[in-house]
């Protein structure tokens, strides 16, 4: 019997993910606030049985800058923009910064141990895949110390999200040659094309497709292509907590979008960073349990299943669902 799907992947990043974008020094609370929210999520996940996706930035598996340094790969992708390079900024900063902004290998180890979580690749140096400098032997190198670095922990990687959503499709072929059996990419809207060059038309329109919108996130399982690494699209940014109205605009969003994959055996895949939750921790981690609250209703109602990354890559290699 056909069911529907949800499947929930997270991009965990700590300072990796932004690195270029943010100060850093006023940002250690916020990152201290994200360490302590994720084995919440993971109580969250089991209480409700949820099978998750997290996307590890494979630096985050080091124990301290003189691992860190151990590990660097021989071939760095060579950004035009210098500032992009999380090698650079590592090795500028490494005095000044705290280990727990950059490493979290006792939290990898948590996630790991727990029931139905799958650890997964955000690459190894949180890579950009479609920006200018960086080819495809750099790309190679680094998700090979990003799998090499996992492995030393007993974990295989199957899964890889890219980062900031710079999904490339002549990578593919790295992916598979490497172990990869999925990815995720980008929503199948024209404002979610070509990230790393966003316009602000893009922008509004995906600020605004949060709220308001068609009802056109969820995907058949038979509409993907069973060729290696299997693309999975994602379906919905969760938002950080914001206004009440917004709030309640997006969590209504997300309920009849689930709903809706729920009625028609679909696909729905929901992705968040765990660092969104790290601004308002309790409210966050509230708006998700109405969101699993509404994953057990569709479950009870219409069969809903949750699915990690590489379950769906599974099914969909195998034919069955």
């Amino acid at each position: 019997m056909k069911h529907g799907r949800l499947v929930i992947s997270l991009d965990f990043e700590l300072l990796w993910g932004v690195f270029d974008k943010i100060d850093y020094n006023k940002k250690v609370d916020y990152f201290e606030n994200t360490r302590r929210v994720v084995p919440k999520l993971i109580k969250l996940f089991e209480d409700y049985d949820i099978h998750a996706t997290w996307a590890t930035v494979g630096m985050l598996f080091n124990e301290n800058w003189e691992q860190w340094i151990e590990n660097i790969p021989r071939e760095l992708p060579a950004y035009n923009s210098s500032k992009l390079s999380a090698y650079q900024f590592g090795l500028n900063n490494k005095d000044l910064i705290k280990n727990e902004l950059c490493f979290a290998h006792d939290i990898i180890d948590i996630i790991h141990k727990s029931k139905g979580q799958e650890m997964a690749t955000h690459t190894y140096s949180h890579y950009y895949c479609l920006e200018d400098g960086q080819t495809v032997h750099s790309f190679h190198s680094d998700l090979k110390k990003a799998i090499q670095i996992a492995e030393n922990k007993g974990i295989q990687l199957k899964s890889l999200v890219f980062p900031r959503n710079q999904f490339n499709p002549e990578y593919l072929e790295i992916c598979k040659e490497l172990g990869i059996t999925g990815v995720r990419i980008n929503p199948d809207n024209w404002y979610w094309n070509n990230t790393q060059k966003d316009t602000l038309l893009q922008k509004i329109f995906r600020t605004g497709d949060a709220y308001l919108g068609l009802m056109d996130k969820a995907y058949d399982i038979s509409t993907m292509n069973r060729d290696l690494p299997v693309q999975q699209r994602a379906s919905r940014l969760l938002r950080p907590k914001e206004s009440e109205f917004k709030n309640d605009l997006k969590l209504k969003r997300i309920f009849d979008e689930m709903q809706f994959a729920a009625k028609n055996k679909n696909i729905y895949h929901l992705w968040w960073h765990p660092h969104n939750f790290g601004n308002d921790p309790e409210g966050n981690l509230n708006d998700l349990k109405l969101i699993l609250e509404c994953y057990k209703k569709c479950q009870k109602n219409y069969g809903l299943v949750s699915n990690s990354m590489s379950e769906i890559s599974h099914m969909v290699i195998s034919g069955s669902n």
